[in-house]
Formats: structure tokens, sequence, C-alpha cells
């Protein structure tokens, strides 16, 4: 599933790209979950003899709380599945609420988190707020891994020393996702194309990433429109839109989406005219007033296996939460967890720095790794002194030295008329 990052024509691929590590959040929980590890009895395998205490900055409110579900669901199982092995260590996760950069919500929480001594923390989701707490974790030796953060200034931080090795991503920069939904805006046909954005890290890395792409294609972005994280009116963002005419518009927003649609299509833009990305992908139904059929979208992941999403749903719904409707950054913030307790298991310690000098090894950035598929077979890998190449459900992973993840697959969506998506490669 991996591509080389280069040159290329204007085409997606089967809307799968993977590129080299250089290039490069997403229904709300009434509160935030616990996960308590579980034991088998008359498992046969190793006590553990490592505890490691982890965190998880994950949002159960705001304008990304429709997407915490499948994230914490990912952080939980896979505490539940490592705890289950047996295999030498034991995960302690301390769950909080990110809420977003207007509720701000994670003030609290992160100092929650620090102040219990974590050596990791799964998150931020949004890239705005990882950036806010990035600092502190770095001065507190503590690791952020984000299963959602795309935007591609990290890579720059991280180039630049700021991190000190202690930033990864399990999601891929908006340098790849726009570039796909470029091509495909061009690909369908689109001479202009108009943007509706989140003025924020991630909106303006994906504005700036489409805009490229779909200009490079010989289109042109003849119009752009802003918004703030926490605005509830957006008139005058689609009547700037509108103004303008394009073939296309790109909706580049979280839940925001919800109001925004029916907006365009009662300013008169067919909803097959949308492009939307990662944080508004979701099956709406009947939460949105107005067809979007035609609509389509991209978000970064590859086609998840039938057994992975049943788990998660049992570890879910078993934890007395409604079904999970959307997977959207599940396997991401499963893997995040996974790559830790390996890495701690590697470097046998707790320690957050000694951790992170094993991910790249752990996720096969380095030579000479076994490649395996789940945390019990490389885990057993480390113990009987080998090196173990993890490949997880949201792929290769393959850390760089800036925290990267070097390939990564882009899914395109396309929605129905009754306001749910499939996967169109």
């Amino acid at each position: 599933m991996n591509a080389l990052k280069g040159s290329r024509p204007a085409r997606i691929f089967a809307g799968i790209a993977l590129v080299s590590a250089s290039a490069l959040v997403i229904a709300g929980c009434s509160s935030t979950p616990t996960d308590t590890p579980s034991d088998k009895p008359g498992d046969d395998k190793p006590a553990a003899d490592i505890s490691l205490k982890l965190g998880s900055l994950l949002p159960s409110s705001g304008s990304l709380a429709f997407l915490g579900p499948p994230m914490y669901a990912g952080v939980g199982l896979a505490t539940q599945e490592i705890n289950d092995a047996k295999a030498g260590i034991t995960v302690d996760m301390n769950s909080q609420d990110e809420g977003d950069s207007d509720t701000k919500a994670y003030e609290t929480s992160i100092t929650t988190l620090q102040n219990a001594g974590v050596a990791g923390i799964v998150g931020a989701a949004a890239s705005g707020v990882s950036k806010i707490i990035l600092d502190g974790n770095v001065s507190k030796g503590i690791i952020t891994i984000s299963p959602s953060n795309t935007s591609p200034d990290f890579t720059k931080l991280s180039e630049d020393g700021v991190t000190k090795g202690l930033y990864f991503r399990t999601a891929p920069s908006d340098l790849l996702q726009g570039e796909v939904l470029g091509n495909l805006i061009a690909e369908d046909g689109h001479k202009t194309l108009g943007i509706i954005y989140q003025n924020d890290p991630y909106g303006t890395g994906l504005r700036d990433a489409i805009t490229t792409t779909f200009e490079g294609n010989g289109g042109k972005v003849v119009e752009t429109a802003g918004f703030n994280v926490g605005d509830s009116q957006f008139d005058a963002q689609v009547e700037t839109i509108k103004a303008s005419n394009p073939d296309a518009v790109a909706i580049i927003s979280f839940e925001q989406f919800k109001t925004i649609a029916p907006l365009l299509v009662n300013a008169g833009i067919d909803a097959s005219k949308f492009y939307l990305v990662d944080g508004n992908v979701s099956n709406y139904g009947d939460e949105i007033s107005v067809s979007l059929e035609g609509a389509q979208g991209t978000r970064p992941g590859p086609a998840l296996e039938d057994d992975f999403t049943q788990r998660l749903q049992d570890y879910w719904t078993g934890k007395g939460n409604a079904e999970i409707k959307d997977f959207t950054y599940a396997a991401e913030s499963y893997d995040a967890v996974i790559l830790m307790a390996l890495a701690s298991l590697s470097a046998q310690s707790t320690d957050g720095v000694d951790i992170a000098a094993k991910m790249q090894e752990v996720s096969g950035g380095v030579d000479g790794g076994t490649a395996c598929t789940s945390f019990a077979d490389c885990a057993k890998i480390i113990n009987d002194g080998g090196q173990a190449d993890y490949n997880g459900y949201s792929g290769d992973v393959t850390f760089d030295e800036w925290g990267d993840p070097q390939g990564a697959a882009i899914g395109v969506f396309k929605f129905g008329g009754d306001n749910t998506y499939t996967r169109t490669n």
C-alpha cells in the first residue's frame, strides 16, 4: 500500500497515495471513558513486571466530540489486549477530555495527566491543541503521540529540535490528504474551486495543500473564506463562496459542516459539488436536513478489517456506550498505544525519553526487525531477544527520525441519498 512521494500525473492512484515522511480531528460521550486492565484466569504467560502509565487526551466534548468514540475505543481496546497478553507489561490508562481550542477543556486535563506521572499521552486529536500542550510535555519528558494531528507544522517542529524526539503521530500530514483531494477535484473535471476552511493549523494546512495541487493541475481557487473554532454563524462565508460561482466547493471543518452544508445547498450550490475532509466525513443520516448525495471526501487510513471493527464495537458497547457510527482514527489510536507499549517493553523502561528512543525501532523504521501484526506476536519477538517491526491497523506506520509515518493510505468516500458514505477505493 506504499508509493513514494514525488511528481505524478493528476490522478489519484485508485484513491491510495503513500509518501515519505517528509510529506505530511478529526455522538459525543456524556463522560470520558475509563479503561480498567483485565486479567484472564489460568493464562500461562508470565505475569507483567513493567507497569506503564499512559494517558489519553481525546475529545468527549467540543466540536470534535462526534469523533471521540472511535478514538476512545481504539485506546481502550489496545489497553485491554496488551494487558490480556500478559507479555511482561501492563498499561494503566488515564483518559481525559480534550474538548477543543474554544472550550479549552484540555487545560485542566493536561495538568491532570502531567501530574499523574504518565510516560506518554495519546493525543491531542486537534493539531491546534497539540501545539499548545507540546512544550509542557517535552519539558516533563512525556511522549506526545497523536492519532490525528495532520498539520505539516509538526515535521518542522521536530526538525528544529523543538520536540526533542518526544513527538510522534500515526496519521499522515495534510500535504498528502490535500494532494489526493486536490487531484480528485481536478480529475472530476472542475476548473474553479471555492474553499471554506477552519482558521487553525489543521484548516490552513489543508487549504494550502489542496490549493497547491488543484492549481498545479491547471485549476484555479477563485475564493477562500475562513472561520474560527467556536463560530456558529457561517452566512458570510457561504455568501462569499456563492458570489465567486465556483465549479466545486471544498469544506475544511469539523462538526460545523452540519450547519454549513444546508446553507450552501439553500444558496443554490448542489451537494454533488462538495468535497469534504477527514474532520467532517461522517455518516450523518438525518442529522443534516439536506441531501448530501454525490458529495465526496477523503480520510487517512486503509479499509479496516471486519474483525477489528467488531472488536472495537464489542469493547465500546461493553462499556455501556451506544454503537460507534464511524471508525475515523480508531486504528491510529489503537496503534499509538501498542507502539508505546512495545517500545517500553523493548527499552525495559517506563521513562518517556527511554521509550521514545525505541519508537522508531519497533515501528520498523530501523533495519533488522521482524514483521508482526499484533501486540502479542511483537512482544514475543522482543521477549525472545529479537527486534519487532509492528505493522498495525493504520498501516505499516514506520516512523522516520522526525516521528512521522513514512507511508499512509488515503481513502476516498462518496455520499448516497441517505447521507451516509461508502468507500470508493
